[in-house]
Protein backbone atom coordinates (compact mmCIF):
# COMPACT_ATOMS: atom_id res chain seq x y z
CA UNK A 1 0.00 0.00 0.00
CA UNK A 2 1.51 3.41 -0.89
CA UNK A 3 1.18 5.84 1.48
CA UNK A 4 -1.17 8.87 0.63
CA UNK A 5 -1.60 11.25 3.20
CA UNK A 6 -0.43 11.35 7.05
CA UNK A 7 -2.08 12.27 10.34
CA UNK A 8 0.57 13.35 12.85
CA UNK A 9 -1.53 13.20 15.94
CA UNK A 10 -4.56 11.12 16.73
CA UNK A 11 -6.40 14.21 17.85
CA UNK A 12 -5.86 15.74 14.15
CA UNK A 13 -9.54 16.24 12.39
CA UNK A 14 -7.13 17.13 8.95
CA UNK A 15 -4.26 14.89 7.09
CA UNK A 16 -1.71 16.12 4.85
CA UNK A 17 -1.34 15.15 1.24
CA UNK A 18 2.13 13.66 0.28
CA UNK A 19 1.26 13.15 -2.90
CA UNK A 20 -1.18 15.29 -5.48
CA UNK A 21 -4.31 13.11 -4.66
CA UNK A 22 -7.25 12.96 -7.34
CA UNK A 23 -11.27 13.52 -6.45
CA UNK A 24 -12.87 10.23 -5.68
CA UNK A 25 -9.83 8.13 -4.01
CA UNK A 26 -10.21 6.52 -0.68
CA UNK A 27 -7.50 7.51 1.39
CA UNK A 28 -7.14 4.92 4.55
CA UNK A 29 -4.92 6.64 7.42
CA UNK A 30 -4.20 5.73 10.89
CA UNK A 31 -2.36 7.27 14.02
CA UNK A 32 -1.99 6.16 17.94
CA UNK A 33 -4.11 3.21 16.79
CA UNK A 34 -6.81 5.53 15.01
CA UNK A 35 -7.74 4.20 11.84
CA UNK A 36 -9.78 6.63 8.94
CA UNK A 37 -10.96 5.86 5.68
CA UNK A 38 -12.00 8.99 3.61
CA UNK A 39 -13.04 9.79 0.73
CA UNK A 40 -11.59 12.98 -1.23
CA UNK A 41 -14.37 15.05 -2.61
CA UNK A 42 -12.28 17.20 -4.42
CA UNK A 43 -8.50 16.93 -5.96
CA UNK A 44 -5.69 17.94 -3.53
CA UNK A 45 -2.77 19.12 -3.82
CA UNK A 46 1.23 18.05 -2.23
CA UNK A 47 1.32 19.40 1.10
CA UNK A 48 -1.99 20.34 1.32
CA UNK A 49 -4.61 19.32 4.15
CA UNK A 50 -8.10 17.52 3.70
CA UNK A 51 -10.61 16.44 6.38
CA UNK A 52 -11.18 13.54 7.84
CA UNK A 53 -14.85 14.42 9.74
CA UNK A 54 -17.43 16.87 9.60
CA UNK A 55 -15.87 20.43 10.73
CA UNK A 56 -19.01 22.81 11.93
CA UNK A 57 -18.23 26.33 10.77
CA UNK A 58 -16.41 28.34 13.68
CA UNK A 59 -14.74 25.18 14.77
CA UNK A 60 -11.31 24.30 15.64
CA UNK A 61 -8.86 22.89 13.27
CA UNK A 62 -6.41 20.60 14.45
CA UNK A 63 -3.17 19.29 12.90
CA UNK A 64 0.00 17.75 15.33
CA UNK A 65 -2.87 18.21 17.63
CA UNK A 66 -2.98 21.42 17.97
CA UNK A 67 -5.52 23.97 16.86
CA UNK A 68 -4.10 25.62 13.75
CA UNK A 69 -7.09 27.90 12.92
CA UNK A 70 -10.65 27.83 12.89
CA UNK A 71 -13.37 26.63 9.94
CA UNK A 72 -14.71 29.81 8.20
CA UNK A 73 -17.30 27.20 6.99
CA UNK A 74 -18.71 23.80 7.19
CA UNK A 75 -15.96 21.43 6.14
CA UNK A 76 -17.38 17.68 5.24
CA UNK A 77 -15.55 14.80 5.58
CA UNK A 78 -12.94 14.60 2.26
CA UNK A 79 -12.76 18.30 1.43
CA UNK A 80 -9.50 20.36 0.59
CA UNK A 81 -8.84 22.49 3.85
CA UNK A 82 -7.13 25.51 2.90
CA UNK A 83 -7.37 29.08 2.82
CA UNK A 84 -10.97 29.03 1.23
CA UNK A 85 -12.33 27.50 4.41
CA UNK A 86 -9.55 28.43 7.20
CA UNK A 87 -8.48 31.57 8.77
CA UNK A 88 -5.46 31.02 10.76
CA UNK A 89 -4.42 30.98 14.08
CA UNK A 90 -0.70 31.03 13.87
CA UNK A 91 1.59 33.18 12.78
CA UNK A 92 -0.96 36.21 12.61
CA UNK A 93 0.95 39.46 12.61
CA UNK A 94 -2.50 40.82 12.26
CA UNK A 95 -3.91 40.25 15.98
CA UNK A 96 -3.64 42.17 18.57
CA UNK A 97 -1.15 41.03 21.42
CA UNK A 98 -1.74 41.60 25.28
CA UNK A 99 1.13 43.68 27.16
CA UNK A 100 3.32 41.86 29.41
Amino acid sequence: MTIKAVILNARDNVATAVADLERGIKVELGAEGKGFTVELKVPVPLGHKFSLCHIDNGSNIIKYGEVIGNATKTIEPGEHVHIHNVVSARGRGDLSREET
